[in-house]
């Protein structure tokens, strides 16, 4: 059987994550995609909370992916994990319209701004009216890090990438606005982390 793969952050913010998700989905049955879904954790504690929801996990590294399935085993309403590099044509083999909700967590600050970039043109066509995008994940607001470890967290990460390191929320919400996104809800977070929630507008009669 594949190792499981376990994350303390994970454990650590996965009911908070939930209950902005709680709060901000309907009642009705739909499709759920999260982009980067690593150890599997999140979207096995997600899908055990949210049956009416149908979710597609993905990951771009193979073994974190045979552990999102270990972890999704007993879980009905959690398709086999796929591949997904946002900073590609990602969305081409995906529905369109089709998603209530895109979730990525720890994503945008451990990657290049290429494929926040993607993410989100790609998120805009994925959803469906009224759909929306969470975000999780350590943010700069006004040019300002919103805690000194998170400052050191940035320095850390360009250390070992200099495409990565805490996003801008100003530059993250223009980019958003540019593919259609209304501006965003934030919700305070563990360690100094945000949930950032953008929607797309619903269908006008």
């Amino acid at each position: 059987m594949t190792q499981a793969l376990t994350s303390l952050p994970a454990l650590r913010n996965r009911d908070p994550i939930l209950q902005v998700l709680q709060s901000q989905l309907g009642e009705a049955p739909g499709r759920i995609l999260e982009i980067a879904s690593g150890t599997g954790e999140h979207v096995a504690h997600f899908a055990a909370a949210l049956p009416h929801f149908d979710f597609q996990p993905s990951d771009i590294a193979p073994e974190r992916r045979a552990s999102i399935d270990t972890h999704a085993q007993g879980l009905a309403n959690i398709r086999p994990a796929i591949a997904l590099d946002t900073t590609t044509d990602w969305t081409s083999d995906l529905p369109k319209s089709a998603f209530a909700a895109i979730v990525c967590i720890n994503m945008i600050h451990i990657a290049p701004w290429q494929a926040c970039l993607g993410l989100l043109r790609g998120s805009a066509t994925l959803l469906q009216p009224g759909g929306m995008l969470l975000l999780y994940g350590p943010y700069r607001v006004n040019g300002m890090d919103t805690a000194p470890s998170n400052a050191d967290f940035d320095a850390d990460l360009r250390r070992r990438d200099p495409a990565w390191g805490v996003r801008d929320l100003e530059a993250v919400t223009e980019v958003a606005a540019s593919h259609g996104f209304a501006p965003p809800g934030t919700f305070a977070m563990p360690a100094n982390n945000l949930c950032v929630l953008f929607r797309l507008p619903a269908t006008q009669d």
